[in-house]
């Protein structure tokens, strides 16, 4: 048997071939991260007879950057083990001395291949991977476009500081119409009560009319904000609502896309109160094999929702945070689970009222119920059975 170790980069890897007694059966070298670097890297195996049969890759997991390399050498049925950097890091000091080059991370890597110490990363399946990128990728949507509010409400405040009274949502239906048309107070003062009428009729579907355009109006008349580079806040109010306008867009299409994704896992997480579609298909990506924990507790460490402990000496904190040392996506998602589950689940709004009784405070509270959440997961996963609230098991103790 052959073991094979490979460096991971962005632009080229270097990779060290040794046989069953840790010698290396040629000099190591660099391959380019493209087609022509895989061929050098098959030729080689070529030149030594080595097929997929008789060897064993290891590559660590360095950012995205091993995955094409993966799934090129995968396809070729090659057995290939993708492990975290650190559990490489007793072996490269061991080797530290015997190999002062380059070459050092490669021959590392495909020691820790031969001696068998290590545990490897599950590779999710195509499924899996593709859901866990779309669900990120929405999480970048969301949080673009709630930056993109926040600068529109901080150019409001400064030229139309009184607008945000007018309406319960900035960012509802009419108000957007509203600011594309007419993004400052001077621009509203143009428009004649009754064409003002006429716009918020329509787009309110009924519910406003000439009150509330006169209110509007008189409103504006009164503002007291910036009255100067009113053609600059006009521009950018303008072409921040059409990024808004879009960013949402492409978030619903998004969305359509991650929910068909889903339903090809037949799963029963959406029976969990506050997990809808998508944070459900949140944590199912993130999780990928529920197999891969072996109990709950594993689960929440993964998701970051475990204490934290500060110990000096003698000393223990007994004010101790979440760690967030695992996944942020399933945490996020957990939390926002969390907050819905916390008031409309039977048997988790009981359980949180009484961390409230108890002098919780409500995010402490919450993210209790997060990790009792991540119970009610693991064991829903595992078993792929429907959650039903129970009040009479610890869960609510």
């Amino acid at each position: 048997m052959f073991y094979v170790g490979i460096d991971i980069a962005k632009n080229s890897h270097e990779v060290s071939v040794i046989n069953s007694n840790g010698v290396l059966i040629d000099k190591s070298f660099s391959f380019l991260n493209n087609q022509d670097g895989c061929d050098k890297l098959l030729s080689f195996f070529k030149k030594f007879q080595l097929n997929s049969s008789d060897v064993i890759i290891g590559m660590e997991a360095t950012g995205h950057y091993w995955l094409a390399l993966y799934s090129y050498l995968i396809n070729l049925d090659f057995t290939i083990f993708v492990i975290n950097p650190i559990q490489s890091e007793a072996f490269r000091k061991i080797y530290i001395r015997k190999t002062k080059n380059d070459s050092k991370d490669s021959f590392v890597i495909a020691q820790i291949m031969r001696f068998g110490q290590f545990s490897h990363s599950n590779i999710a399946s195509e499924n899996v991977v593709s859901l866990k990128m779309l669900t990120r990728y929405r999480f970048s949507l969301i949080d673009n476009c709630s930056d993109l509010k926040r600068k529109c409400i901080s150019l409001l405040d400064q030229v139309f500081p009184e607008y945000s009274s007018l309406f319960s949502d900035v960012f509802g239906v009419t108000s957007r119409e509203i600011l594309t048309r007419f993004p400052t107070p001077e621009d509203m003062q143009k428009i004649s009560s009754l064409k003002l009428s006429s716009l918020i009729n329509k787009t309110s579907k009924g519910r406003f009319g000439i009150n509330k355009a006169k209110q509007i109006k008189d409103t504006a008349k009164r503002s007291f904000g910036v009255k100067f580079a009113h053609d600059c806040f006009s521009f950018q109010i303008k072409q921040i609502i059409s990024q808004v306008n879009f960013l949402e867009t492409q978030i619903k299409e998004l969305e359509e896309q991650i929910s068909v994704l889903l339903h090809k896992f037949n799963s029963t997480i959406t029976s969990i109160t506050g997990i809808g579609e998508i944070l459900g298909a949140v944590i199912l990506a993130e999780i990928g094999d529920i197999n891969r924990f072996s109990k709950p507790s594993e689960l929440v460490a993964f998701a970051g929702l475990d204490a934290s402990v500060k110990q000096s000496g003698e000393f223990t904190g007994t004010r101790n945070r979440i760690s967030k040392r695992g996944s942020p996506h399933l945490r996020r998602a957990l939390w926002l689970a969390a907050d819905v589950a916390a008031f409309k689940d039977p048997a988790l709004s009981i359980y949180y009222q009484k961390l409230i009784k108890r002098g919780k405070h409500h995010l402490v509270a919450i993210g209790a119920v997060a990790r009792k959440l991540c119970n009610i997961i693991f064991v829903i996963l595992r078993d792929n059975i429907i959650y039903i609230p129970k009040l009479n098991e610890s869960n609510i103790s």
